[in-house]
């Protein structure tokens, strides 16, 4: 049974208050946005890191946006690997990243095929409600980073600041054979030009708060 779609209203913008800038967080799709497209991957050695990634998150990081990762791995639900492998290639990608000082609060993912009920699996918003409600982020002033469509929907839906296409992955392609559904989404190349574009609006954004 396919999930239905969700339909979320996202009223304009309240003011940014201190509060808001303390309760940011940018969600990061998992394969072909932070790590390379493989096809349902399971193996470690083939986790590889986009060039410059790893520095995107830590400006991100040091900006103090809150990291979170949401992904869809239906690999599971179809057969072709186990939970325990999809925790194993999480611990892996944690390990790589504390290296560099960066960390995700948490990892959300949806083992489900997508047939099946789900109530994680992207589009669905229901994982950024969770980060909501459990760490208290605000989502009007956050962002959602992705390959697919369903990544931006995924943001579209839970009422994120902005929903960014990476070019990366199946990113290129959505962005040919799918113009009139990402009109309302921001297209770069990569996670780091993702990173660099949310910094800059930030920046552009704080020094007005600090002007009033």
């Amino acid at each position: 049974m396919k999930m239905p779609p969700f339909f979320v209203f996202n009223p304009a913008p309240a003011a940014v208050t201190i509060r808001d800038l303390k309760n940011r967080a940018v969600f990061l799709d998992r394969d072909g946005t932070l790590i390379e497209e493989r096809e349902y991957l399971k193996d470690l050695k083939q986790v590889a890191f986009y060039p410059g990634a790893i520095g995107g998150l830590e400006k991100l990081r040091d900006a103090g946006f809150k990291l979170f990762l949401v992904t869809n791995q239906s690999g599971v639900g179809r057969g072709y690997f186990t939970l325990e492998d999809v925790q194993r290639v999480h611990d892996h990608i944690a390990d790589e990243l504390a290296r560099s000082g960066v960390n995700f609060e948490k990892i959300y993912f949806a083992p489900e095929h997508p047939d099946q009920p789900s109530r994680g699996r992207k589009p669905s918003p229901q994982f950024l409600f969770d980060a909501r409600d459990g760490f208290g982020i605000d989502l009007a002033q956050s962002h959602m980073i992705g390959d697919k469509l369903i990544d931006l929907e995924c943001g579209w839906n839970a009422g994120v600041k902005k929903s960014i296409l990476v070019r990366t992955g199946y990113g290129t392609k959505v962005e040919r054979d799918s113009p009139g559904e990402i009109r309302r989404a921001v297209c770069v190349d990569s996670l780091s030009e993702a990173a660099e574009w949310i910094f800059r609006q930030e920046e552009s954004g704080f020094a007005n708060f600090r002007e009033r």
